[in-house]
């Protein structure tokens, strides 16, 4: 067995606590925009129009990210304290949130600053991947994202108090561990073909190949299940490729339809 032994904060000041979760988050921040940096240069994208797409995407993806995990708990708990709807130290993410709002933010001012959305939305597909692996690493410390209970010989055991695992002295299936290593996974090949197809295409494939992964992980993370034998990121995941399906083929045809005319 694995045994995690780190309290998820950091440094405490006073009553300020700094965790590591939310320093993953500004590493994965950092480091995605310093990988797609020259990927947003080919693609023609001035520094000024990033610039300011940054600006309003990352806060609105981590809002995003927060109230689709407040949607998917018991809402009775937020209703009757509203401020346990901001306290993300408490845990609680939902990347899908992140993903929709950061899409429909990049539609908007792309269409302002008059460029093509699929541009950025190539660009901010291989940013998500990045960014999600080293939210993994802030998981694997907090202890927030298990799998089942298991005897295997690379399970965790979540050793530390703090941690948000449910016990602290038995071995959980390393979800997060395995979370980080799909980001991988889904990071090689975007990478290697970001610039052999039309704008468009890496974020298809990055949405298509997250969606299947997250279909295949949570039979082995230890989430409630809600509907057929199926958790909610399974259902989210499965309209995502569904509705995913149907704007690709749209984009297929309108595609053809362009080389036609040209």
């Amino acid at each position: 067995m694995i045994v995690i032994n780190i309290d998820p904060v950091a440094l405490s000041l006073g009553p300020i606590a700094i965790r590591w979760y939310g320093l993953m988050y500004v590493v994965g921040i950092t480091v995605g925009l310093l990988v797609v940096w020259p990927y947003v240069k080919w693609k023609g994208i001035s520094e000024a129009q990033f610039e300011r797409i940054v600006l309003y995407c990352v806060p609105a993806g981590l809002v995003g990210a927060r109230l689709y995990y407040v949607l998917q708990q018991p809402l009775e708990q937020y209703i009757l304290e509203p401020l346990r709807i901001i306290a993300v130290w408490q845990g609680g993410m939902a990347f899908y949130g992140a993903i929709f709002a950061v899409v429909i933010t990049i539609i908007v001012l792309t269409l302002q600053m008059k460029i093509s959305p699929w541009q950025m939305l190539d660009v901010s597909a291989i940013f998500a991947v990045v960014g999600q692996f080293f939210g993994r690493i802030g998981n694997i410390i907090n202890g927030d994202i298990i799998g089942y209970p298991t005897t295997a010989p690379w399970g965790f055991i979540y050793a530390n108090p703090n941690s948000f695992a449910p016990r602290h002295d038995i071995a959980y299936l390393p979800a997060a561990v395995f979370e980080a290593l799909i980001n991988v996974a889904i990071f090689v090949p975007l990478w290697l073909l970001r610039k052999k197809f039309r704008s468009g295409m890496i974020f298809f494939i990055y949405v298509f190949a997250y969606s299947v992964s997250q279909i295949i992980m949570f039979f082995w993370r230890d989430n409630q299940i809600v509907l057929f034998g199926l958790k909610q990121a399974q259902l989210t995941a499965m309209g995502v490729i569904v509705v995913t399906g149907i704007i690709f083929t749209w984009f297929l045809r309108h595609s053809r339809q362009r080389n036609v005319s040209a």
